[in-house]
This record gives structure tokens, C-alpha cells and sequence, in this order.
């Protein structure tokens, strides 16, 4: 007889893990992460089942990921506001109630629209954590719309 257990570790770090009793979460409670450090401001909670996971996911109007790749497909489901991007070279807006597809390895880019923060669904599967690579291979930062940068201690007159 063998005694199987259950993976207790997450693939992203921060992420919470389903299963062993835990089976409903207060997804917008969750303690919010860095969903794509270095290219994106993307930032929410995560829960991870054993070959699934979903982002909870908030993105500041006017800003969002540069150009990156994971090794994981994804979909994207707008809960509220509208994301615009691009995905292989092909553009779309995406407004609340879409559900957008991002193959896996597949380039995209995708930022909220200057009109109101965003909040959508991130769903993956386990292949990979949350977190992708920027296609020019930095983690520079993430893509801002004119206008939208944040403002520098510096370039406000702060010493």
C-alpha cells in the first residue's frame, strides 16, 4: 500500500497552496504579490492547486508588462476595467467580460487603459510559476504610458 501525499510548496513564491482542507479563498484578500517582477506592475494574490493556478490580479490604469514570454499558457479573464496588448504581433482591447488567450511562449504585452485600474483572473497552468521573462532578457522595469510614470523623489524636488 502507498501513502500519497500532497505538494505543500508553491511554484510562485508568496502563493497560497489549495488542498489539505483549504478549498475557498477570499481571492481579493489574499496577500497581494509582485506577478511579474522586473517587466510588469501586475500584483495580486495567488492560489496554486496541484496543476493549476489563479491570480487575482491588479493593474494601475496606464500601466502594465512590457514585452515577456512564459513557458505556461494562460488565460486572462477581465473582472473590471479594460486591458489592451498584443499578442504575437496581433492587437486587441480586451473590456470587462473577456477572456483573453496567451499560448504558451507566445510574446505579449499587456497594460491597462488610462480610463480606470484593472483588475482580472490570471489562469495558468502549473508548468511554471506566475512569473515570465522579459523578451529583451532585463528586468528593467515595468511599461508605463506617457504620463502615467511614477514620479521620482528626485524629479519632485525631493533631496
Amino acid at each position: 500500500m502507498s501513502i500519497q501525499t500532497t505538494q505543500t510548496e508553491t511554484k510562485t513564491e508568496g502563493a497560497v497552496k489549495a488542498g489539505n482542507g483549504e478549498y475557498c479563498f477570499a481571492v481579493s484578500e489574499l496577500e497581494s504579490i509582485d506577478a511579474g517582477p522586473g517587466y510588469s506592475t501586475s500584483r495580486g494574490g495567488v492560489v496554486e492547486g496541484e496543476r493549476m493556478l489563479v491570480g487575482y490580479i491588479h493593474k494601475p490604469k496606464g500601466t502594465g508588462s512590457r514585452m515577456h514570454t512564459h513557458p505556461n499558457e494562460q488565460f486572462n479573464f477581465v473582472v473590471k476595467g479594460t486591458l489592451k496588448g498584443v499578442i504575437s504581433g496581433k492587437e486587441f482591447i480586451a473590456p470587462q467580460g473577456s477572456l483573453i488567450f496567451i499560448p504558451a511562449n507566445a510574446p505579449h504585452s499587456i497594460v491597462a487603459t488610462e480610463d480606470e485600474d484593472v483588475i482580472f483572473l490570471a489562469l495558468k497552468d502549473l508548468s511554471h510559476s506566475i512569473i515570465g521573462m522579459a523578451v529583451d532578457g532585463t528586468m528593467s522595469g515595468p511599461h508605463y504610458e506617457p504620463g502615467f510614470q511614477p514620479v521620482s523623489s528626485t524629479s519632485a524636488g525631493v533631496r
